[in-house]
């Protein structure tokens, strides 16, 4: 259900009081018998709320030091890199996570301009100190880098978070972020007798080093994009930080490769009043939400798009991107999706490795599998969340990794490793690249293609749970499922596993040959999630979604 306010102005009701949820990072202390304030990570890392106790200074010195202790197990001797976006909790959080690793004897690299570090910096920084001589990536060894990012990426202004990156430079396998999320709550109860320097005193330490993220990312950006045919077609870019960590990258990458980038709006602001609400009635930070990018998108077609060609957007932390055309308003990241690996895999990166897989998450869009079939490319289909991309964009063994909640990250040019966390200023790079080499924008790319392969309908609800039934979804096999038909058409694959890797989709997956639908449970709450997608009709969309809820009703109730 979209919130009566969804797309309108952010009013002064809608505004954190910044004081109020600092300080109640601080006052709140969590009670680890509470599972609601206990340390949890998600897809990617733990989020929570200071004025809901679930994210407070005792869990960023208890994730700390378990993140200390893990590294130290694990033979990681190398600096940690250390970054935080514009959210109010992230500065609090940075200081408290420098205070612990400090005295833990941790070298930590920050920013040494003292600026916000977008997610995807860390990665680049991550796997560019742990690249070989000859261009690959070290798996073992001395000096290994790992990281942390302070963000809870585009949730609301009260949230905060904190993620860990190990050596593979993106969100840590379940296997380490459950050993320290369970150390972590080990130490929750007793997080004062956790050693810390005082913040005034750990950042003159030697331990804490200075390191240039901007320069260090923009001056490789070139290795990435094709900077010269976007500054030879003379596209205007417009972008929209969100008021978040990108703010300062884009001037410098604009300076650098003499481009045409227009920011539009550079206020950074930890209330976010400049936003328009999102559909649940939150202000919330998202690139590829019509309802949140509604404010960009009016001021656009009220004349803004006489000094642009196009307009990209990026979250607080940078790892997500919105696409904005003329005449079509925010793109959908299916559709944008579908667009760039058309253009990536039909000649425009000749250096990839030969084979290398197109990853989509189950949860996006069949168009994408109709054009990777289009062109002859291997589509690796993997669970929600971009950790399951790490490994194959680590390896080689994908060249380009999206999800569709607007994620992705695809290689260098050459073909080796970029990121392997998303990376929100590259997409919009790119769909400046691609207008440039095609004459058009992503937007007039994905009706071609809808000429081609067909329309589709797309849409994500959520539905209240309880925990009891949360817990069934993992257990749920193919044979659960009785039924033989889906919105009027014959079922062609029930799946409890991701087709591309086999690893546990912690719900399941039912298919015919033009709908499609998803179940899993939320992380975090108390809902579970039915993506649907029809290739036939709105109305055939609704029917499947109708069919998916009798479904997974039946299948839990067993």
């Amino acid at each position: 259900m979209v919130a009566n306010n969804a797309g309108m102005p952010a009013t002064q009701d809608d505004l954190i009081n910044v004081d109020e949820v600092v300080g109640q990072y601080y006052d709140l202390v969590p009670d680890p018998s509470n599972a609601a304030q206990r340390v949890s990570f998600g897809t990617s890392g733990h989020r929570g709320s200071s004025l809901k106790t679930s994210f407070n200074e005792a869990h960023i010195v208890a994730i700390s030091q378990a993140i200390a202790e893990q590294r130290a197990k694990e033979g990681v001797t190398g600096p940690l890199y250390l970054g935080r976006d514009t959210h109010a909790l992230s500065l609090p959080a940075w200081k408290s996570a420098i205070e612990v690793l400090v005295a833990a004897g941790v070298r930590v690299r920050i920013d040494s301009r003292d600026d916000y570090t977008p997610t995807p910096t860390i990665s680049q920084a991550i796997l560019t100190h742990n690249r070989a001589n000859d261009g690959t990536q070290r798996f073992s060894g001395d000096d290994l880098a790992d990281g942390i990012v302070v963000t809870p990426s585009h949730n609301p202004p009260t949230d905060g978070g904190f993620k860990y990156d190990p050596p593979t430079g993106g969100p840590a396998p379940e296997a380490t972020t459950k050993a320290i999320a369970d150390r972590a709550n080990e130490l929750l109860g007793s997080y004062q007798q956790i050693r810390r320097i005082p913040f005034e005193q750990a950042i003159k330490s030697d331990l804490v080093e200075r390191f240039d993220y901007r320069e260090h990312y923009v001056n490789d950006l070139d290795l990435v994009i094709d900077f010269e045919a976007i500054r030879s077609s003379g596209v205007r870019l417009g972008i929209d930080p969100l008021g978040g960590a990108s703010v300062n990258y884009w001037p410098l990458i604009n300076e650098k490769y003499g481009l045409n980038i227009g920011v539009i709006n550079p206020e950074v602001d930890p209330t976010w009043r400049f936003m328009t609400i999102d559909h649940d009635g939150k202000i919330r930070m998202d690139p590829s939400s019509p309802y949140a990018m509604k404010g960009l998108v009016d001021r656009l077609d009220n004349g803004a798009w006489d000094s642009y060609d196009l307009v990209g957007g990026t979250d607080p932390d940078a790892d997500r991107h919105g696409i904005v055309c003329p005449g079509w308003g925010v793109m959908n990241p299916n559709h944008y999706i579908a667009v760039c690996v058309q253009y990536l895999f039909s000649g425009n990166r000749p250096d990839w490795p030969a084979g290398a897989g197109i990853g989509k998450t189950l949860v996006s869009s069949s168009l994408i599998d109709r054009v990777a079939a289009s062109i002859g490319a291997k589509l690796v289909e993997v669970p929600v969340g971009f950790k399951w991309f790490v490994d194959p964009l680590f390896k080689g063994q994908v060249a380009f990794g999206g999800e569709e909640s607007s994620g992705m990250s695809f290689l260098r040019l050459d073909g080796h490793v970029w990121t392997t966390d998303k990376d929100g200023l590259i997409p919009d790079l790119l769909a400046a690249e691609i207008t440039a080499k095609t004459g058009k924008n992503p937007a007039q790319l994905h009706q071609e293609q809808v000429e081609r392969f067909g329309e589709s309908w797309y849409q994500r609800v959520d539905t209240p749970t309880s925990l009891e039934e949360k817990a069934k979804f993992a257990s749920l096999s193919p044979a659960d499922v009785e039924e033989t038909q889906l919105a009027g058409e014959t079922i062609t694959a029930k799946l409890t596993e991701a087709p591309g890797n086999g690893a546990k989709i912690g719900g399941i997956k039912v298919t015919t040959k033009n709908n499609w639908f998803a179940a899993r449970p939320s992380g975090t709450e108390n809902i579970y999630k039915v993506y649907a997608e029809s290739f036939v009709s709105p109305d055939a969309l609704q029917q499947v979604l109708t069919d998916a809820n009798q479904v997974v009703s039946k299948a839990l109730s067993k």
